[in-house]
């Protein structure tokens, strides 16, 4: 457990629901400014092809979007500072717009066949890609699709946490279904011209 990630979350509110349920409450004393990303956060992200992220409106009102791209397409750049392109999309900007007015962002990233999750919390600007080549060139997920790229979101991480897998659905892609069941194709395969032989 991340200490800064319980400071950060354990409000009084929190606090007081905690009491009610359970007759006590966590207590995360002495954490440091920032929990720093460690190598096994930074393996972890680099494998993900997806994450959530949430903003916050003007109105108060939270919004998830969700990001999707190669594995790696999320890059720790630096002990506390991730980044990815933003590529053309529906042109809605929510959470590019939510972030002009606060800038404190939550990131879900998920490892369903393995039942991991990593939350983290931090502080997101958003640059724009023409002003900002040479980033956008280092945050390019793939050659194929820097043209694509209209804007860069650098978030600076404040802290994070781990989840327990209790209730995660192993869900798997594509690729890792036809990579687990390429061998019994080739077991029917050789099943199938052994019975030809036969005939």
């Amino acid at each position: 457990m991340a200490a800064k990630f319980m400071q950060m979350t354990l409000t009084p509110a929190v606090q007081a629901a905690e009491d009610r349920y359970f007759g006590r409450h966590h207590v995360m004393a002495d954490a440091p400014e920032r929990d720093t990303l460690t190598d096994e956060e930074t393996a972890f992200i680099a494998a993900r092809d997806s994450f959530y992220v949430a903003t916050t409106n003007a109105d108060g009102w939270p919004y998830i979007q969700h990001r999707g791209g190669p594995p790696g397409f999320l890059k720790v750049l630096g002990p506390n500072q991730l980044g990815f392109a933003d590529l053309k999309g529906n042109r809605q900007l929510l959470s590019t717009g939510n972030l002009d007015g606060d800038d404190r962002v939550a990131l879900f990233l998920m490892d369903y066949p393995h039942r991991e999750r990593l939350k983290l919390l931090g502080h997101a600007r958003v640059l724009d890609a023409r002003e900002h080549r040479d980033l956008a060139d280092q945050l390019t997920p793939a050659p194929e699709l820097r043209a694509r790229i209209e804007r860069l979101f650098l978030i600076d991480v404040v802290s994070f946490d781990w989840n327990c897998p209790q209730y995660i659905t192993p869900r798997y892609t594509e690729a890792e279904i036809a990579e687990a069941v390429a061998p019994l194709k080739a077991r029917i395969v050789e099943l199938e011209a052994q019975v030809a032989g036969k005939r």
